[in-house]
């Protein structure tokens, strides 16, 4: 099913676990809101780095399996698996006229899950800045 080019190339780049793609599809004005951080991350070289960095962390089981969109944004459910927990979450993904996202925010549970995911999206966020 096709549902707006910005989304389409998400589900491309996730499935693909390539963040190449990621350069041609976010905005400049992006910003990323993560389920570990009270501020958000405004701007396309900060998003770049978390999505590319949650790709790698999250992308090995990543599965989305609901999808609720307008005509500018979505709601993407999805599954994986980290030291063997069950971690279930959405995004929630804008975009704008251009068809390149704007906005994504991630709400991860349970607790246990976001915790896990938190300490290896700070260890690829490091591996990546060195």
């Amino acid at each position: 099913m096709t549902t707006a080019p910005a989304l389409d190339a998400w589900h491309r780049i996730a499935a693909d676990r390539d963040p190449s793609g990621l350069a041609d599809l976010i905005a400049d004005d992006a910003v990323f809101c993560s389920p570990a951080i009270h501020t958000p991350q405004e701007g396309k070289a900060v998003t770049i780095a978390y999505l590319s960095a949650a790709i790698r962390v999250l992308g090995p089981g990543l599965e989305y399996h609901r999808t609720w969109h307008g005509d500018d944004s979505a709601v993407l459910e999805f599954t994986t698996e980290l030291d063997g927990l069950r971690v279930h979450g959405v995004d929630i993904i804008g975009w704008n006229r251009d068809d390149r996202i704007d906005s994504f925010t991630v709400m991860v549970r349970p607790l246990k899950g976001l915790q896990v995911v938190i300490e290896h999206m700070a260890a690829e966020l490091r591996r990546a800045a060195s």
